[in-house]
């Protein structure tokens, strides 16, 4: 005997529960945003709840719903009548976005046992190696790969991320947690998205601190498989707090080829001597510049990043590979001012391909073994 065909309420029901919020990426009939819908004819009028007034995604929302919804045969039209979540239902719906209850203390999810989540702090020594353009293409790279990747714009006295990746909006906040913008399929977190205008960043230590705290904790990230940290250069603060918070990090170095830079790039990734965090690897970026006639000038030498490579292996007593070599190419500048980076922009361009093959070694995961059970038993026989 065949199950009854489901009643139109049931393929409305079923058709608005494939539409994800732009923003949290889970189902809007999960999160509590439908309030409820009539069916009147070939006409279908939803109520849904947004999560703050003046949301900037809710014509995506509209669209969405509206193509969802006209798929099923008969209806014609959906009308969308647009509330706001009262606190109570922005209190359920943190709650269901932190899997239940919430403890006093921010939890930082990349730091538990279980995360699955590789993080990558991108470092240097000194500022104008091109270590946020690296981080940016790193993480577009990766998202084009299908992986679902953040960015957290740790230099906060020269946050440069959300243009050079093309953010424009805000983030959301619902009760105590943010929502960060998206683009290119990357999410993305900056203290520049909360000060106005062009305004310089005064913090000392514990302020900078606390902000790497709220970034890790307060943002709702979802379940990413790569997070990457654009670090400020040197080995301040902002190093120091990271090593406290995401122990489990990675470092990721980045150095021109110039002896002075080289220098002082091994004086950053050393840090991870006293911090006992892995250092992943080398890039140099900035390699060289090939002219029209096919040959290379070496605008600012060469070696520094062999040299840095093999620095930090000795100095560490683990290999440290050079990453990766990335020419120096005006279209990468231009496609980061243009809020699209080169592996998207013009991924047949050198500069391009060698970061994409940076972002190939780092795509592959190695296991943490850390808190997890390894199934072995006890022999007690003599």
């Amino acid at each position: 005997m065949s199950a009854p065909a489901p009643t139109v309420e049931e393929a409305v029901q079923a058709a608005l529960a494939t539409v994800d919020d732009p923003e949290i990426r889970r189902p809007i009939t999960e999160l509590g945003m439908v309030k409820g819908f009539t069916v009147a004819g070939g006409k279908v009028t939803v109520e849904l709840l947004l999560t703050v007034a003046g949301c900037p995604l809710r014509d995506k929302l509209t669209t969405d719903i509206t193509a969802a919804v006209t798929k099923i045969a008969g209806i014609e039209s959906v009308e969308i009548d647009f509330g706001v979540m009262n606190e109570e239902q922005r209190k359920a719906l943190q709650a269901t976005l932190r899997g239940g209850g919430q403890s006093a203390e921010p939890v930082i999810p990349f730091a538990q046992p279980g995360s699955k989540t590789r993080v990558y702090a991108v470092a240097s020594g000194k500022g104008g190696v091109g270590k946020s353009s690296v981080t940016v293409n790193l993480a577009a790279a990766l998202a084009k790969r299908g992986l679902s990747v953040g960015v957290i714009d740790a230099d906060i006295y020269g946050h440069s991320v959300p243009r050079m990746l093309g953010v424009d909006g805000k983030p959301t906040r619902v009760e105590d947690m943010i929502m960060p913008p998206q683009a290119h399929g990357v999410k993305v977190i900056s203290i520049g998205m909360f000060t106005a205008g062009n305004a310089a960043v005064v913090w000392r230590g514990p302020m900078l601190h606390r902000a790497l705290q709220q970034f890790l904790a307060d943002v709702f990230w979802g379940e990413l498989d790569v997070l990457l940290l654009d670090l400020p250069p040197g080995t301040g603060d902002v190093a120091i707090s990271l090593a406290q918070l995401l122990p489990n990090a990675e470092i990721l170095v980045v150095t021109t080829p110039q002896a002075a830079a080289a220098e002082v790039a091994e004086r950053a990734g050393a840090i991870a001597l006293q911090t006992h965090q892995r250092l992943v690897g080398v890039v140099e970026n900035m390699s060289w510049l090939e002219l029209p006639d096919g040959s290379r000038m070496e605008v600012f030498g060469a070696g520094g990043g062999e040299t840095v490579a093999a620095s930090l292996s000795k100095t560490v007593g683990a290999s440290v590979p050079l990453l990766g070599q990335v020419p120096l190419d005006t279209r990468v500048r231009e496609a980061g001012d243009g809020g699209t980076p080169i592996v998207l922009a013009d991924p047949s361009a050198a500069a391009a391909k060698a970061l994409d093959a940076v972002a190939d070694r780092l795509a592959v995961r190695r296991e943490s073994l850390v808190g997890k059970p390894l199934g072995l038993t006890v022999n007690t026989r003599r």
